[in-house]
């Protein structure tokens, strides 16, 4: 049995070099995001863990957290989960497009792989069900022995996490509709059963026949009466809710960043897993001292001394995307962003505003913005440097090696860190020159006071070198960032129109006191070296 005490167990003994010092501004989280929730045979709460690549099982009263399937395993981006009268677990893997089973020795095997964006399942009296969270999905009953499916309802605006009501017929959560439907398990027309909801995410049933329900949005927890025609907020937890169960009579609630709480009624709660960072991912500093924090489906902004505020969320008016790589805009509170789905957005979270200024792109990470205004960002995709300035896209360099930070120094000078190649290139004049190479795999870039900061996420090194190369100096080691060590991490690909292959990136920024900024993204925190 593999008990974590961290995400991938014990938390990083990261250190400093002599003359700085290491500080966490976030804690690290336990679990790489809590997405689908089932209560396994052992009585434990089985959670999928689409950013990780992994379940894991909680002991809800001691918290103890066992690795069930491990990052770099056969299961890949699961979503949601269910278990038979067997013991066996059926899980959907978002990404993949497909629906696994897992055995209780742990032997796992394909389902069904043709299943895009497969999210909700569910197992009724010997049915398997599973469905899709797309626009235009399917709900489908599985064959076991790998025959066709058989669609009990298609064209949903966005399917989630459903069960089987005491009627016999399937409730199911619509996240475009913001409603409820249900339908009998042989076909036929939906009905609605509640609508003006906060985008619900999951429809459960407690013990008395009741719809607790979660809300990505709002961040409430609801529970519908049928009967009697009522409802009744349970919570109010915050953005990024996902799913729920029950052991017995306890309901458990799980929310996207890792989040794992139990409703103890009359509005009290209890964390069993607190809410943590799920990556993160691009850092920038604005001009007023907030330091913005993108974790993918979220966007956060860092104050000294303050706790992590929630600016922006993928179901939230204005919100380009996911959000991986982010510079300061021209003006307090907006930021440069690069998305998942391959866009560039100037974002103003606070006015749930985006002008994009490029879509179309391909696996897009570090972006940083020019004296002029131009906005220069790294195409993993294709290896290409590019420059957005007046809607127009140029090319800096081509034929680059898995492109990922970019940093530009106060004379407009390119930096691009080249993943692939373990180096980090100078383009100026339609030239390249290399300025630092020998490194594992360098991700984020920053530049302050004459010198590049590199974040090398293979040797767990935060490496700084002058602007036109030379000596070099390892500032931090043992990093969390990266996979852990012996894994190599599959890459998650697109979820439907909502994000992009899901590719990490460890980023670094700098604040106006030199202070570095680094994205813990194996832990899920956020660390600040300063010199002493």
């Amino acid at each position: 049995m593999a008990v974590e005490f961290g995400r991938y167990g014990a938390a990083s003994a990261a250190v400093a070099a002599e003359g700085w010092s290491l500080a966490r501004l976030t804690p690290p989280s336990r679990l790489h995001g809590a997405n689908g929730l089932a209560t396994g045979p052992d009585g434990r709460l089985y959670v999928a863990q689409v950013g990780g690549s992994q379940v894991s099982a909680i002991d809800v009263d001691s918290g103890a957290i066992e690795t069930i399937s491990a990052m770099g395993g056969a299961i890949v981006a699961p979503d949601d989960l269910v278990f038979d009268d067997a013991g066996n677990l059926y899980l959907t893997e978002i990404t993949e497009g497909r629906v696994a089973m897992r055995t209780p020795s742990g032997d796992v095997r394909v389902v069904r792989g043709d299943i895009p964006v497969a999210n909700p399942i569910t197992w009724h009296q010997g049915r398997l069900i599973a469905g899709e969270c797309r626009i235009g999905a399917r709900i489908m009953e599985l064959d076991l022995d790998g025959g066709e499916p058989r669609v009990i309802l298609d064209n949903i605006p966005m399917a989630n996490a459903f069960q089987v009501g005491p009627d016999g017929k399937l409730y199911f959560p619509v996240m475009g509709a913001n409603e409820i439907w249900r339908v009998d398990l042989n076909g036929g027309a939906p009905e609605v059963v509640a609508g003006d909801l906060g985008v619900p995410d999951s429809v459960k049933f407690d013990s008395k026949g009741r719809i607790v329900t979660t809300q990505v949005a709002s961040g409430q927890v609801l529970r519908l009466d049928l009967v009697s025609g009522t409802r009744q907020k349970l919570a109010d937890l915050g953005p990024g809710l996902d799913n729920v169960s029950f052991i017995g009579d306890r309901i458990f609630v799980s929310s996207i960043p890792g989040e794992i709480t139990e409703l103890l009624g009359d509005g009290k709660v209890r964390s069993v897993v607190p809410r943590a960072l799920q990556w993160p991912l691009g850092l920038a500093m604005g001009a007023d001292g907030a330091l913005f924090v993108a974790d993918g489906t979220f966007g956060y902004t860092l104050r000294a001394g303050e706790a992590l505020t929630l600016a922006g969320m993928i179901f939230y008016p204005g919100c380009p995307g996911y959000m991986r790589g982010v510079a300061a805009g021209a003006q307090a509170g907006e930021w440069i962003i690069s998305t998942g789905l391959g866009a560039v957005a100037r974002y103003r979270p606070g006015q749930g505003e985006s002008d994009f200024l490029a879509t179309g792109l391909d696996q897009l990470m570090g972006v940083a913005v020019a004296p002029g205004g131009a906005v220069v960002v790294a195409e993993y995709g294709t290896g290409r440097l590019l420059s957005i300035e007046g809607g127009e896209v140029s090319e800096l360099a081509t034929g680059l090696d898995k492109p990922m930070g970019v940093a530009l120094a106060p004379d407009g000078t390119a930096y691009v860190a080249e993943a692939g190649a373990g180096r980090v290139l100078r383009i100026a004049g339609g030239r390249s020159e290399t300025i630092i190479d020998g490194l594992g795999r360098p991700e984020g870039l920053a530049i302050h006071d004459g010198k590049l900061f590199v974040v090398d996420t293979r040797a767990k090194t935060l490496v700084a070198t002058n602007l036109s190369g030379g000596a070099r100096a390892t500032i931090a080691s043992a990093l969390p960032v990266g996979a852990p060590a012996g894994v190599t991490p599959k890459f998650l690909g697109p979820i439907g129109d909502m994000a992009g292959p899901m590719i990490n990136f460890a980023d670094v920024t700098a604040g106006p006191d030199g202070t570095l900024y680094v994205s813990g993204d194996a832990e899920g925190s956020v660390l600040a070296l300063r010199r002493r």
